[in-house]
């Protein structure tokens, strides 16, 4: 750990040097994740532009806690985002975080009204976050930003700084799906539980599986140029 060492692995690159090797690599996409991007906003910005010019999509991994003058920043430049909503109470936050939630509910307002593909992560932590009602609160959120909306609820593990909170129970993932699809949420997936069907892409109109997964794997089934090869429909997403 570098907090414990002093010492930071990898190599210096520019940004040059990270949208080069993309183009080299043909990658569809750039992610800016591991640790918070927005702390190194200049830098993504930096990376964002000539990547967005040489058809490279930009993709933010985030904790969305950020002023509405950095979202500004990088929406003209943003083609995607995963944003954790880690609880629908504000004592979370403030206690586990050291945070606010409101920040984060208007980031997503903001980027979702401007066009940016957003999907939701929610880690489910036993005793913290996991009460039915709390994860209905967040479902309903979700559905105000658009019933497409993905809803990723994923599997805790102790790790780092919570040890105390014992791994989710599978049926706790289950439940806070069926809940999101009760509010009429179209895509909701449990995650971090390889093998679950909840991990796969289903129509929301024929319920036919479009999309397998298993862990990092996932497999076309029934996408047929974003629509569904059953029934037709269009499934909301970013096809290529």
């Amino acid at each position: 750990m570098p907090h414990e060492t002093g010492i930071i692995y990898g190599k210096d690159r520019t940004a040059d040097d990270i949208v080069q090797q993309a183009i080299i690599h043909q990658c569809a996409s750039i992610s800016y994740t591991y640790t918070e991007p927005t702390i190194f906003l200049e830098f993504a910005l930096d990376v964002m532009k000539p990547a967005r010019s040489s058809g490279i999509a930009n993709v933010f991994v985030s904790n969305g806690f950020m002023s509405p003058e950095a979202c500004d920043e990088l929406i003209p430049v943003l083609d995607a985002a995963n944003i954790d909503l880690k609880s629908f109470r504000d004592e979370f936050y403030k206690k586990m975080c050291g945070a606010r939630l409101s920040p984060v509910l208007d980031t997503l307002t903001r980027l979702k009204k401007a066009g940016v593909w957003i999907e939701i992560t929610t880690l489910v932590i036993p005793g913290h976050n996991d009460d039915p009602a709390e994860l209905r609160d967040i479902a309903r959120f979700i559905v105000s930003l658009g019933k497409d909306t993905p809803w990723h609820v994923t599997r805790f593990h102790p790790a780092y700084r919570l040890l105390t909170a014992p791994v989710t129970p599978v049926s706790t993932l289950v439940r806070a799906r069926e809940i999101g699809l009760e509010e009429g949420l179209e895509f909701v997936y449990t995650g971090n539980v390889p093998g679950e069907k909840g991990e796969n892409t289903y129509c929301p109109s024929c319920r036919a599986v479009v999309i397998e997964r298993f862990g990092f794997m996932s497999k076309l089934v029934r996408l047929d140029n974003g629509h569904c090869g059953n029934c037709g429909k269009v499934i909301a997403g970013v096809w290529k």
